[in-house]
């Protein structure tokens, strides 16, 4: 049997009727239409907003408000001084490298170099904020850090 473009059909059981609702009794949905007897569910329109628990307060209004989000808040990109000891010795490390190279996704408003990790290697490292930690372990390393301004 050869495989040919209008011989093809769907496999045995994919397909099955639509459901017609409403359209008397021998569909077996006819009448109320599979929507029972009375109440708000049968009504048209009916639509249940989320988190509706049938006039009873709602789970999201009787557990208590808690915490701050600072919408003000600066939101830096973070990179370890580990993760640069996968640059070359004397390479000059900045944001538009490390986005290029594809160690970070984005800056966001700006760059801060934390100090886990060890430094093999001698680099320059541009950023907008150093750690006390990350500073040290660079300058040990031979390295030299940049602070650069706020993005803004």
């Amino acid at each position: 049997m050869s495989l040919e473009l209008h011989k093809l059909t769907p496999a045995k059981g994919a397909n099955r009727k639509r459901k017609r609702i409403g359209r008397g009794p021998g569909s077996g949905y006819g009448k109320t239409a599979g929507k029972g007897h009375k109440g708000q569910k049968s009504r048209s329109g009916y639509r249940q907003r989320p988190g509706f628990e049938g006039g009873q307060m709602p789970l999201y209004r009787r557990v208590p408000k808690r915490g701050f989000r600072n919408i003000f808040a600066k939101k830096y990109a973070i990179l370890n001084v580990r993760d640069l000891n996968r640059f070359k010795e004397g390479t000059t490390i900045t944001p538009e490298l490390l986005l290029e190279e594809r160690i970070l996704k984005k800056i966001g408003d700006g760059l801060r170099i934390l100090g886990e990790g060890n430094l093999e290697k001698k680099v320059t490292v541009h950023a907008h904020h150093f750690s006390e930690a990350a500073r040290t372990k660079i300058e040990q390393a031979g390295g030299s850090v940049e602070v650069l301004k706020a993005r803004h």
